[in-house]
């Protein structure tokens, strides 16, 4: 209590000279100057002879130095008791101090409307990311969404390395690593991939996924128990019709894609067939990961009961993917670009929710 009460009468003090000096004539203000002066010379010559002990600074003191600082251009030539670094290092000091008391705060608290909200979409979709719930949200033009962090503390949710890769690019007589080609042919690219789904009683199907690099979208999915060249040639013709093809299509070592017949068939449509390494599937990266979301979302909650009952559930997860769920890579949009509806606040916001697969997850639309 005694140094609160010693550090407000020292800044009383200060403001009591700021305003004595506002009403001073200049002649007086001069004179004045020139007797402090005096006296502060007389004052330093004995703390640097040591004939008096240097005066410790109080914390009224230290920061009238550091406004001073800021305001005064002459400050540094001013100084006579202290070193310049010195007034810095408190300025310093003092913006730690301000930012530790500003961090006590936390964040800023969301209101139990907009608590609920978040809790209903969660419910809704149990397996969406604090991210995913973000994203979508501001794909619905929704302003005041929380943050991903904030969102997280509302919602319950369970909590190899990539050396350079040189690679010979057909048609070109440089080698540049698997990266530099997949990001400057972005527009130009496919990938696909075989991906193993067992049925209710253990007989393997085939799932093959053609997804586009540009904007992760999923071109094609179809369900085979024999997959063979005719069979996968006949797919691709599906997938690209009327000349909307790419220009590379990136595939692992599969017997079956790498296959005379099926890269005679790639040949004839001027599609340029790039495999990846051996042993290195991070080289087909988008479709590996599009077959694990597939997993994580889709398979791992229901089991396929046949082969017609696993390509209906993957036509109906197709739409999901491409027109509801967002993508970071993509800022936040869906691979099927959609309109936004007009801006609005949550506590504003009435959805519509339509089910997907059954009720797994959901899709919303404002309601008028």
């Amino acid at each position: 209590m005694k140094y609160v009460f010693s550090y407000i009468k020292n800044w009383m003090h200060i403001v009591y000279l700021f305003f004595r000096l506002k009403v001073m004539s200049i002649d007086e203000k001069d004179l004045r100057i020139i007797a402090l002066e005096s006296q502060l010379a007389l004052m330093s010559e004995k703390i640097i002879n040591r004939k008096a002990p240097k005066p410790r600074s109080n914390l009224a003191f230290r920061q009238l130095w550091v406004i001073l600082s800021m305001i005064f251009p002459a400050w540094e030539e001013a100084l006579m008791l202290v070193m310049p670094e010195t007034v810095i290092r408190w300025h310093k000091t003092a913006f730690k101090a301000f930012w530790r008391f500003k961090s006590k705060r936390g964040r800023p608290k969301i209101s139990k409307d907009t608590i609920g909200f978040i809790r209903q979409i969660q419910k809704e979709n149990p397996t969406l990311s604090a991210e995913k719930i973000y994203e979508r949200l501001i794909a619905l033009n929704v302003t005041d969404v929380p943050s991903p962090n904030s969102i997280r503390k509302y919602t319950k949710h369970l909590g190899p390395s990539k050396t350079p890769n040189y690679k010979h690019i057909p048609g070109s007589n440089v080698k540049q690593t698997w990266k530099t080609f997949t990001n400057n042919h972005l527009l130009d690219i496919w990938s696909m991939d075989f991906a193993v789904v067992p049925t209710l009683f253990f007989k393997p199907l085939y799932v093959l996924f053609i997804i586009n690099h540009a904007r992760r979208k999923i071109e094609y999915i179809n369900v085979t128990a024999n997959p063979d060249s005719e069979w996968l040639k006949q797919q691709f013709r599906n997938a690209t019709p009327f000349g909307y093809q790419p220009k590379y299509l990136i595939h692992d070592n599969d017997s079956v894609f790498k296959s005379v017949d099926f890269q005679l068939f790639l040949r004839a449509c001027n599609i340029k067939s790039i495999h990846t390494s051996f042993r290195s599937p991070w080289q087909n990266g988008i479709c590996e990961r599009l077959i694990g979301i597939v997993r994580r979302d889709l398979l791992d909650h229901i089991i396929p009961l046949s082969q017609s009952h696993l390509q209906n559930l993957l036509s109906e997860y197709m739409g999901y993917y491409n027109n509801v769920r967002t993508h970071q890579t993509l800022g936040g949009e869906t691979p099927i670009k959609t309109v936004k509806p007009p801006p609005s606040k949550i506590k504003d916001t009435i959805l519509i929710s339509k089910p997907i697969l059954g009720g797994l997850y959901h899709d919303y639309q404002k309601a008028a």
